[in-house]
């Protein structure tokens, strides 16, 4: 394949593929389950309880955000010689490519970044000034999952902080002015959910991260374990569901076992192909399994 060939430096459609739009389902996911959990919650919502508008600033500053966070991922990678062209068994990067020059990703980062800052602004007039130190440390984090975390084995943490806890409590937080332990145990099994991205992401890249000296969590904990954490995290997620049922909205808890199902047989199939770029079949497998998780779960709260 030469897409190198095929895309112009610094052009739209290289601007499109270093922006990553598949990896937006894990952003826009969180920010969907904190809606629904907000609308179901918001007893008087013709009242106007419910504000559509802190909503959709959500979701543009997720959005941002997960761009931000790709191009920041490109652009260090690349700089620190970790994206090797010959070597690489992920998707192609975009300066790794030539696709982009690292002047433009530079520029490219500032500009998102102050974008996110000024979707996420208004927010203060919903959720209060504390909505200034969550965008500052979502901010910061964007930087020191590429830069730091993600070398030391941190970075499924931060996924599950940064893809569960924050985006969905915090989008519950601007509508309600509160947070109950069942919206965080919805934000936990969500962030479990974006983990197994991570993890197929991770061991697929494990040979390669090790001799770089990456000592990611699959790196630490080796393929057997790393296997049954992909696995488990699914599991645990749809369990913790429970909550729902409890709560009286069965659908729910029903309707994610699809999900599971959708998942155990990616776990299967990953478990098979162990090893090279065919596990990228089960990455595009397992964004598919996220988001029919955010869709499974809206949905059974919703209907």
């Amino acid at each position: 394949m030469s897409d190198s060939e095929k895309v112009r430096t610094d052009s739209a459609k290289a601007w499109l593929l270093a922006a990553r739009p598949k990896t937006l389902t894990g952003a826009a996911v969180p920010v969907m389950i904190g809606v629904a959990l907000a609308w179901r919650d918001a007893q008087d919502y013709v009242a106007g309880t419910f504000k559509w508008t802190a909503a959709v600033l959500c979701l543009l500053f997720a959005f941002l955000m997960q761009i931000d966070a790709n191009f920041i991922n490109d652009f260090f990678d690349f700089a620190n010689g970790n994206d090797d062209v010959e070597t690489r068994l992920g998707p192609r990067r975009a300066c790794a490519q030539g696709w982009v020059k690292l002047d433009s990703m530079k520029r490219a980062i500032a500009l998102t970044t102050c974008l996110a800052c000024v979707v996420g602004l208004p927010l203060v007039f919903y959720g209060g000034l504390e909505m200034i130190l969550i965008g500052a440390l979502c901010v910061v984090f964007c930087f020191l999952y590429t830069t730091h975390f993600s070398y030391m084995g941190l970075g499924d943490v931060l996924v599950i902080v940064f893809f569960g806890l924050v985006p969905v409590c915090i989008t519950y937080y601007v509508q309600l002015h509160t947070c109950t332990w069942q919206v965080l145990l919805a934000s936990l099994a969500c962030g479990l959910v974006i983990d197994g991205l991570l993890l197929v992401n991770n061991f697929r890249d494990r040979d390669n991260d090790r001799a770089a000296g990456k000592m990611t969590l699959v790196v630490r904990i080796g393929d057997a374990a790393s296997l049954a954490l992909y696995l488990g995290v699914g599991i645990v997620a749809c369990l913790t569901g429970l909550v729902f049922w409890l709560n009286g909205h069965v659908l729910a808890f029903v309707l994610p076992l699809i999900y599971l199902v959708l998942h155990v047989f990616t776990y299967l199939k990953m478990k098979r192909l162990n090893k090279g770029k065919a596990l990228n079949l089960c990455l595009g497998e397992t964004a598919r399994n996220i988001f029919v998780y955010g869709l499974a779960v809206t949905a059974g709260l919703l209907l």
